[in-house]
């Protein structure tokens, strides 16, 4: 029986024990191995979940988060809004894309940055920023996405200093 690849929806406040899946497993496949796995391994899911709970259940935050469902399962998800640093160029921010892998590169992580940029568009916001650890081989997605590396800066994670890179887009109105 062939996959539903095709459904890309805002997620509720239902969704968010399957986005703390999505989470800590994307998580445990990405960053395993790069000096952080201890942090990984003590990452509560009640207090992950608590935390996308209340995110998409509160009425007055401006995050808002689309999810990849594949036969009924959430399997991705993508969080955006308001770029959070008050950069001078880049307005919105796309906050997190993850994952499943054996989801990744059968083209849900573009349906799910396509739904985070129409999502700001709609929004009156033009531009996107999204910081992404510089050893994370993933990052080069956001170079085929149409990103460009435009900051960089540390981020301290889990007791170590990563390399992070602002990946951005300055007008998401043009072909990606």
């Amino acid at each position: 029986m062939p996959h539903d690849f095709g459904l890309i929806r805002l997620a509720t406040c239902d969704d968010a024990q399957a986005i703390t899946q999505v989470h800590i497993s994307s998580w445990q496949t990405t960053y395993w191995g790069i000096g952080i796995d201890e942090y990984i391994d003590n990452q509560s899911v009640d207090r992950r979940v608590e935390y996308w709970r209340n995110t998409l259940c509160n009425s007055q935050s401006q995050t808002f988060v689309y999810v990849a469902v594949v036969d009924g399962q959430v399997v991705g998800f993508a969080a955006g809004g308001p770029e959070r640093s008050n950069d001078p160029e880049y307005k919105g921010e796309l906050y997190a894309l993850y994952l499943l892998k054996a989801y990744q590169r059968q083209g849900l992580g573009q349906k799910l940055v396509g739904a985070v940029m129409d999502h700001l568009l709609h929004s009156g916001i033009a531009s996107m920023l999204i910081w992404v650890l510089a050893v994370n081989s993933a990052r080069f997605f956001y170079e085929r996405c149409g990103g460009q590396v435009v900051r960089w800066k540390d981020l301290n994670w889990g007791g170590k200093t990563f390399e992070e890179l602002g990946y951005g887009w300055l007008d998401l109105r043009l072909p990606q």
